[in-house]
């Protein structure tokens, strides 16, 4: 997989459930909101950072419910967004939000708001595309932990990635959680929800995409892997890694050196090293191209 690997992206492809409280449960002035569950019409975005990147994004966003021992210096930000858009904000107790949020570091702010809307994968192609970007897509092959999925959205923001396509089934979906721990990424980075992934990966080679999967035991070595053309990366389970079919529909296989005691890495932290390395040689090559114009003009001017 060097530059100069047959089958390197850099070459060409030929086309080839929590149940609602009950009434009693409450204060009379409180009002009765169901809690989030996976498929509803509304979730809760809870969380400073994750509720501000919803309001600038604008996402459509019902009620902000606040601690009423909030500070006043860390929530401004968001009570001015949601008067610029005239969103209500509702000081409460910080038991209610710890009822409409349990077990999630909320911070004082939660706000009740539209489900994310999960892409196309067109969609994500034409994002690249809009942007005159050469393709990079994440993959994950039953990513289960939403922790995971949150880190892995917010990484891929950083680094420009288009889109992230996850299974229908045994994956993490968008919840709560996964926007809390994404800081606010998954308001920026499009997810498709595919039926068949096996089925999807072909889809991206036919669109001229080059499929990376990041396993053990690749035979070439990692930073000898040509990542700078319209690139697709396949990220494994949490224990098992890339499934079988999977694995066989990769192009390549990505594997990043191990010199420890341990052989495997969180998938949250496998992908941003390999991301970060797909970055590095972007932008290398186009400081190369950049300079090779440059030259081009000098010369026509000696």
């Amino acid at each position: 997989m060097g530059n100069n690997h047959p089958r390197s992206p850099g070459g060409n492809r030929s086309s080839g459930n929590s149940k609602p409280h009950a009434k009693g449960d409450r204060k009379h002035d409180e009002p009765f909101v169901e809690p989030y569950s996976e498929g509803s019409a509304e979730e809760y975005v809870a969380g400073k950072h994750p509720v501000l990147e919803a309001l600038k994004a604008g996402r459509s966003i019902n009620k902000i419910f606040m601690s009423n021992q909030a500070q006043r210096s860390l929530v401004q930000p968001i009570m001015d967004e949601a008067k610029a858009r005239g969103i209500v904000v509702q000081q409460v107790d910080k038991s209610k939000l710890d009822r409409l949020v349990p077990d999630m570091q909320h911070q004082g702010v939660v706000a009740q708001a539209a489900a994310v809307s999960y892409a196309d994968v067109d969609e994500l192609l034409a994002r690249a595309a809009e942007r005159g970007e050469d393709p990079l897509i994440v993959l994950l092959d039953e990513i289960e932990d939403p922790h995971n999925l949150g880190s892995i959205l917010r990484t891929a923001d950083c680094t420009g990635v288009h889109g992230v396509i996850v299974p229908k089934r045994r994956s993490a979906g968008l919840t709560a959680v996964v926007a809390k721990t994404s800081a606010g990424a998954v308001e920026y980075v499009p997810v498709a929800r595919v039926a068949n992934l096996v089925q999807t990966m072909e889809k991206l080679k036919e669109a001229g995409l080059w499929i990376a999967g990041a396993d053990v035991g690749a035979k070439e070595g990692f930073y000898e892997s040509n990542l700078t053309g319209p690139l697709a990366i396949v990220i494994g389970n949490e224990g098992q890694g890339l499934s079988r079919l999977v694995k066989e529909r990769c192009d390549f296989i990505l594997s990043l050196p191990m010199v420890g005691q341990i052989n495997s890495l969180n998938a949250s932290v496998a992908t941003g090293v390999i991301l970060y390395e797909v970055v590095r040689q972007r932008q290398q090559a186009a400081l190369k191209k950049r300079g090779a114009a440059q030259a081009g003009i000098e010369s026509d001017h000696a």
